[in-house]
């Protein structure tokens, strides 16, 4: 049978949630996850199935990606077809021809499993190997401590204190409310929390918001901010060990983050958390 891509339509959403979910597993290398879904929703449901991908092969989804930015494609691959060659090469294809509708013209880059085939191909074709990244993951068999300050978990009435976090941990952020809500009225957010973390003078200092895939699967960071202001005061430990402890009760077996290896900060402040580091990750890029 052959091999069909797809943008699905916002109607068919969900079964691409739904893949993303099943494909977590633990000592799954670093993929795509449902919760990378769900923040990319932040820019509503209509640019998120724009932005969606899928290859299926007689009906059943092989490969998902999330064009995440422009010239940016994330995507993961079902586990018993990361050695498909006819999916490989199809991906490859797809993802190199602009007229595919996959990826524009130009510089470009693609996170894709570590060990799939299609990263020898990719290489074959002339694709580099980009500036590497760190996953860390966490444990969530045992119980998590108290993370030493208060932390709330945020619903709408409290999305403007999120977004002020969020723009103020990150800079050139437009993060608003309105994004808020369309996140949390996106298909993965029914396993999602937002936790904002306040100093003993009530301001809010750090926030994140925490993905599950399921029970017994394993739990996505995405985004994690310490507010300017208050960097250096173990904010960042402290909101990320609240995500583990939330991500515990939503029956996460563990909880993961990705970073730049060259965000030594964060890096640090998730290992100060319980994180440990797994090997580092690539993505795949060709020049303009």
């Amino acid at each position: 049978m052959a091999i069909v891509l797809s943008e699905p339509g916002v109607d068919e959403l969900s079964e691409a949630v739904a893949v993303l979910r099943e494909w977590q597993y633990e000592g799954a290398p670093m993929q795509l996850h449902p919760g990378d879904l769900g923040w990319f929703w932040r820019s509503g449901t209509e640019a998120t199935a724009a932005a969606v991908r899928t290859w299926s092969r007689g009906g059943r989804i092989l490969a998902v990606g999330l064009l995440d930015g422009p010239g940016l494609l994330r995507l993961t691959i079902a586990q018993e077809a990361q050695w498909d060659e006819e999916l490989a090469r199809q991906l490859v294809e797809d993802v190199t021809d602009p007229e595919r509708g996959v990826l524009p013209a130009g510089k470009a880059n693609i996170e894709a499993p570590m060990d799939a085939l299609m990263q020898e191909l990719l290489f074959e074709r002339g694709w580099n190997t980009d500036e590497p990244w760190t996953p860390l993951r966490r444990d969530l068999g045992e119980r998590v401590g108290d993370p030493g300050v208060r932390t709330e978990m945020i619903g709408p009435a409290q999305a403007h204190v999120r977004a002020a976090v969020h723009r103020a941990s990150f800079d050139g952020s437009t993060f608003t409310d309105e994004h808020w809500h369309a996140a949390a009225a996106g298909l993965p957010y029914a396993d999602a929390r937002c936790l904002v973390a306040y100093d003993e003078q009530g301001a809010a200092v750090a926030a994140v918001t925490v993905w599950s895939a399921g029970p017994g699967k394993p739990g996505l960071l995405e985004p994690m901010g310490v507010h300017r202001e208050h960097r250096g005061q173990g904010y960042g430990k402290a909101i990320t060990v609240a995500a583990a402890a939330a991500l515990r009760d939503l029956g996460s077996s563990s909880a993961v983050v990705c970073t730049p290896s060259s965000n030594t900060g964060a890096v640090a402040t998730y290992e100060s958390a319980g994180f440990r580091q797994l090997p580092e990750m690539r993505d795949r890029y060709r020049d303009a």
